[in-house]
């Protein structure tokens, strides 16, 4: 079997349809789709099933995926071995992280991990899309309340959230002290869909849900924080937002007694299975994952 035939049906598949595998593989449409009925006449069987979307894999086409995949993959590797013996670590690393825990947390690991590996090129995202993979990215950082079946997904650990205000805010206005008391409060969080916001509480295994309408929205974080130290109104935000503020006691938490969630409560660092990573990016989730558990330990 032609080796270049295989890679073809596995870019088929991972793409869904001829027209992007074409534009991976720099063909035209036309002549990936004669390549495939080639292929498939030679082998005697239907690989794929054509639909007016998608392409799907017949069981024997995602048989042979598989063993296109890893024959792929293994290639590259070999490529990569052989490239980089006698030099220092390269490659690119694509990786998508949230806006707020990015900023705040990920940017100085990403700082750190540049000044170890500078001939790595890393290529942040920052952004809150739900499709986390795409060509440009291997990795995505997400805070999700269950993974994609789809991808690999590694824990970064549990996402804390805090009402909290500053000691102006609290000495004008007190602080809520119920769930109910939250919806008469000027409230700072992150952007919701709409105006209304859906505060998840936990106590042990009871949960609890209230409807609230924040007063100052955003996904820059950098900017809740400076809108909940000016005393504008009772944040609910991450720890991570506002923990030095707290610790020195500049800002003041309530509800402590609850277990807050807005968008989750778990952070994963999630990439495609079926996608061959380089050095470059295992190099970058081991290191991820240490920052994390190190992160961890220390709350």
């Amino acid at each position: 079997m032609d080796l270049n035939a295989l890679t073809l049906l596995v870019e088929i598949i991972d793409s869904g349809n001829l027209s992007q595998a074409a534009r991976k593989l720099k063909m035209t449409r036309a002549n990936v789709s004669y390549h495939l009925n080639q292929l498939e006449k030679s082998l005697g069987v239907q690989l794929v099933q054509r639909t007016t979307r998608r392409m799907e894999p017949t069981e024997v086409g995602l048989r042979l995926y598989e063993h296109g995949r890893n024959i792929r993959n293994e290639l590259a590797a070999a490529q990569e071995t052989i490239t980089s013996l006698g030099e220092e670590l390269q490659g690119r690393v694509g990786i998508s992280v949230p806006s707020g825990y990015g900023q705040i947390v990920v940017s100085d690991w990403l700082i750190e991990f540049k000044r170890l590996y500078p001939g790595i090129v890393l290529d942040v995202l920052f952004e809150n899309r739900a499709d986390n993979l795409r060509d440009e990215v291997d990795i995505a950082i997400r805070v999700i309340q269950e993974p994609p079946l789809s991808v690999v997904a590694r824990s970064l650990g549990n996402v804390r959230y805090v009402a909290c205000a500053s000691l102006a805010y609290a000495a004008a206005h007190g602080l809520p002290r119920t769930l109910l008391e939250l919806r008469n409060t000027p409230l700072i969080t992150a952007g919701v869909m709409g105006r209304q916001l859906r505060l998840s509480a936990y106590q042990g295994l009871e949960r609890q849900e209230v409807t609230l309408e924040p007063t100052l929205i955003s996904e820059h974080f950098p900017f809740l924080r400076q809108g909940i130290m000016a005393g504008l109104g009772v944040g609910l935000v991450p720890d991570y937002v506002v923990q030095d503020a707290i610790t020195n006691g500049e800002v003041l938490t309530t509800l402590q007694e609850y277990r807050l969630s807005i968008f989750g409560t778990h952070l994963y660092l999630l990439y495609l299975p079926n996608r061959h990573q380089t050095k470059a990016v295992r190099t970058c989730i081991d290191f991820l994952l240490d920052k994390a558990r190190s992160r961890e330990a220390l709350q």
